[in-house]
């Protein structure tokens, strides 16, 4: 069967000091894994132009079909990536219009005007899409260099999350040969903080991938929409898998004294 190999890019010093442990790395390759790809490489680069963009050169050079990036898209002068990745590429960075749009709205609502540094956030490689952030400010950065699908994202984990989700929904190209199989279940009255170690435990358990989307307010009306997802050259076996945590998990949650509310089975 053919492989469908995948590298991570995480771009920040306090990563390489050790004062950040790079949880966005795990939970990309967790979520690349569960699609059918294989990560080969995770690689951690300074807030260095020359060094991001050594790091996406060396990615490139080695042919993966995907290369996501973490970090380094933001107002700052110490946030490089977009420059980093145009040097890369060679290609000029330029301003994303629609990036634009979305960021001054953004800002607008907050009373607050479009400044340099803000501006900042909406360039991007010539010929980037970019990617929609509900989570903050600043886009993900896609686009497709000689076959590969290359996807930049901020460096917090929930805007991480987000734009990776709505590139795998939206925008991603590659489909490896595997069944990939999603379930979704919703829950009342259990708090994601409760849940939070047995879904650990779960994944590990299961070796699947496991989110929760907090739909509601943690202490007053806790609210959950899970997603359970994973991937097999075996469909049968992935949907047995699946639905022996969904089972377990739902369990748990009436053990809490959480409600189901009901489930929704998506094939991708």
């Amino acid at each position: 069967m053919r492989t469908y190999p995948a590298e991570i890019l995480t771009i920040g010093n306090e990563i390489l000091s050790g004062r950040t442990v790079n949880t966005n790395a795990s939970h990309i390759a967790r979520r690349l894994t569960s699609l059918g790809f294989t990560v080969r490489r995770i690689t951690v680069v300074m807030d260095e132009l020359d060094e991001i963009s050594q790091g996406f050169k060396e990615a490139i050079q080695r042919n993966p079909r995907v290369i996501i990036s973490t970090g380094g898209l933001g107002p700052t002068y110490d946030d490089k990536t977009a420059e980093g990745l145009s040097l890369a590429l060679g290609r000029k960075l330029v301003i994303n219009q629609k990036a634009l749009e979305e960021i001054e709205n953004k800002y607008k609502q907050l009373g607050l005007q479009l400044t340099e540094e803000r501006r900042k956030m909406a360039m991007m490689p010539e010929g980037s899409i970019a990617v929609e952030n509900s989570k903050g400010i600043a886009p993900g950065i896609y686009i497709e260099y000689n076959g590969i699908e290359i996807l930049a994202t901020p460096g917090v984990p929930r805007e991480m999350e987000d734009i990776l989700e709505t590139f795998i929904k939206k925008y991603l190209k590659t489909k490896p040969e595997v069944k990939y199989v999603e379930e979704t279940i919703y829950a009342d009255k259990v708090m994601e903080s409760v849940l939070a170690p047995y879904v650990r435990q779960l994944v590990k358990k299961y070796d699947l991938y496991i989110k929760t989307h907090p739909k509601g307010y943690e202490l007053s009306n806790p609210s959950l929409e899970i997603q359970i997802a994973g991937s097999s050259e075996d469909e049968g076996e992935i949907r047995k898998r699946i639905n022996a945590c969904i089972k377990e998990l739902e369990e748990y949650i009436k053990n809490l004294g959480g409600i189901i509310k009901n489930s929704q089975q998506e094939n991708q």
